[in-house]
């Protein structure tokens, strides 16, 4: 499936923001009684944990989730096993529409195998029935991609710029 680019300013605001980036510097003599900050590992292993509840809120039929998220990056590593590919694939943005979030590798196994879908980076004047147009020749065919983002998608007319869309073949 290899490495997907995702807007790192876009999407779900699951973990502390800019935390997750960067480990903050060293605290200064005299504010040494404060609490140590948090790590870089450590708030990367709470933003991977944060991604993985995220992906199972979705109900996505997957199993053994593991995700590795390297802050300074915005990379998400993610293993597991998926029912399908359309599933594996739902993983893929689940992951990358999260705010922070620059790329993807997806590492998955699929149970079984299916033809990959299109992705479509949304734009802003994006609507699923443009998109629809563009890759089927029809806009009323827009649920066929409403229906393959769901549960990401609640509603056909809730997408934003950034946002990365599977878009599957007919």
């Amino acid at each position: 499936m290899g490495l997907f680019s995702f807007v790192k300013e876009a999407g779900e605001k699951l973990f502390g923001g800019k935390d997750a980036h960067a480990a903050p510097a060293p605290a200064p003599a005299a504010a040494a009684a404060a609490p140590a900050a948090p790590s870089q590992d450590q708030l990367n292993a709470t933003a991977g944990k944060a991604i993985e509840t995220y992906i199972a809120s979705q109900n996505l039929g997957v199993s053994n989730v593991k995700v590795a998220f390297a802050g300074p990056e915005g990379k998400v590593t993610v293993q597991g096993e998926a029912p399908s590919q359309a599933a594996k694939e739902k993983v893929t943005l689940c992951c990358g529409n999260v705010s922070g979030v620059t790329s993807v590798d997806n590492q998955m196994t699929v149970q079984n195998a299916e033809p990959e879908a299109q992705y479509h980076d949304v734009v802003r004047g994006d609507t699923l029935s443009a998109i629809a147009k563009k890759y089927y020749g029809d806009a009323n065919k827009y649920p066929r991609i409403f229906e393959a983002n769901q549960p990401m998608l609640t509603h056909p007319d809730k997408i934003y710029p950034g946002q990365k869309l599977r878009i599957p073949p007919l």
